[in-house]
């Protein structure tokens, strides 16, 4: 059934229909002693839709309950333990009710004390209209100590359930609090998990990008070398130069290979064992080996570098070159200038700029584009701070490409 329907008024309908049974009972009596007095059975009445009403609208109740005050006043009308059944509502109004009707709740507490014991002469249930009510009545008049007794054992009975409904409201309230805090640190906890899955599957995603950029680095540059090397075999009429450059494709293949394990073995760029320099000079013995012209110039200090910036300058270079020789031309040589930080100044302080330049070939004059390799440059050299410069410029021996990296020297935080 939906909180709509009709049990969860269950218990304040058996409630109400209680009281407006003992409270007619009560009545019926009160009119056949008094001759036809029927102000019991409106006491009755209001009394019952109070109680019924005493959860759903709690300050609607309070003010039946002020109403059936005043009624007794202006009747007199002797129906005590209806009075106290009325208690119900006071529990409600602290229980259920708003702050305003929770204070007007407590208010109501004495009143209807004074109604009970004070308009009725210290009686606190009708048992003068059954056994001998009179000489009971005669006893609270003339014993004050009598008084006071049956008004503290009133005061307990009416005023007990007002506290009783605060003190479940509280606790109420702190077993809400803490499911809401249970509820709270589950959710915090699941989206802690939701933070790592997401940060994991970022970090894995990060790996494959840059496993597939070492793999088309290294391939890609292996590649441009066996196929420049076979191109110029071809044209070789002297057995010995060519069995040179058979065995300068066996040494470019095998290489090839160990890099491709090498980087698939782990998706992190080892330290370099040897130094910088000695890395790049062989980097461009292996294009110079393949049969095409490089100019190679290195100016200032070589210096070691990070285990991470040296990788990526390492990586930076192998890809100019392979780019220069898919995309050069043939019979123009390939400048690869190396400008390591300069202490006099010049812009370029605790900067490595690697600079390659190689003449447009005439079938893709405007160079590599913005394909795969240049992009992959591009991310290496943000990732530590550095970034990537590219131009074409006219010369009067034709149309050239270049491409600059600026490569920061020191990593974060230390020096180089």
């Amino acid at each position: 059934m939906s909180e709509t329907g009709w049990r969860p008024w269950l218990p304040e309908a058996i409630a109400a229909l209680t009281v407006l049974g003992i409270g007619f009972a009560e009545a019926l009596v009160t009119w056949v002693v008094s001759g036809g007095d029927t102000a019991g059975f409106a006491t009755a009445l209001i009394a019952a839709v109070a109680v019924a009403m005493c959860r759903r609208e709690p300050g609607a109740a309070l003010g039946l309950v002020w109403g059936l005050g005043l009624f007794h006043v202006l009747t007199g009308a002797p129906i005590m333990l209806v009075e106290f059944a009325l208690t119900a509502v006071f529990f409600g109004s602290a229980r259920w009710g708003r702050p305003p009707t929770v204070v007007i709740g407590a208010l109501s507490v004495p009143l209807a004390v004074v109604v009970a014991f004070v308009l009725h002469e210290g009686q606190i249930v009708s048992l003068h209209l059954l056994v001998g009510g009179s000489r009971l009545a005669a006893l609270a008049r003339d014993q004050p100590t009598v008084q006071l007794v049956v008004a503290l054992i009133g005061l307990l009975v009416v005023a007990a359930p007002w506290p009783a409904g605060l003190l479940m409201r509280f606790l109420e309230r702190a077993s809400t609090s803490r499911s809401e805090m249970l509820a709270a640190e589950e959710a915090a906890v699941g989206a802690w998990r939701e933070t790592e899955h997401a940060r994991e599957v970022a970090h894995l995603r990060d790996e494959q990008t840059r496993l597939a950029r070492d793999v088309h680095d290294v391939v890609g540059h292996s590649l441009a070398v066996i196929l420049a090397q076979a191109e110029s075999g071809q044209y070789l009429d002297d057995t010995g130069k060519l069995k040179k450059t058979l065995q300068t494709i066996a040494t470019s293949a095998r290489s090839s290979l160990q890099d491709v394990r090498q980087v698939l073995s782990t998706t992190q760029d080892t330290p370099p064992v040897r130094a910088d320099a000695d890395r790049f000079d062989e980097l461009i013995a292996g294009v110079r080996a393949s049969g095409h012209e490089i100019v190679a110039t290195e100016l200032g200090t070589p210096c070691l570098l990070p285990g991470e910036t040296s990788a990526v300058a390492y990586r930076v270079l192998q890809e100019m070159l392979t780019n220069a020789l898919k995309h050069g031309r043939r019979d123009q040589p390939i400048t690869a200038e190396r400008h390591w930080p300069s202490t006099q100044g010049g812009g370029f302080a605790d900067t490595l700029r690697i600079e390659v330049t190689n003449a447009a070939s005439t079938a893709n004059p405007d160079g590599p584009g913005n394909g795969r390799g240049l992009d992959g440059m591009r991310r290496r050299l943000e990732a530590i701070g550095g970034h990537l410069d590219v131009r074409l410029r006219e010369r009067p021996t034709g149309t050239t490409f270049t491409v600059t990296a600026f490569v920061p020297v020191r990593a974060a935080g230390g020096s180089a």
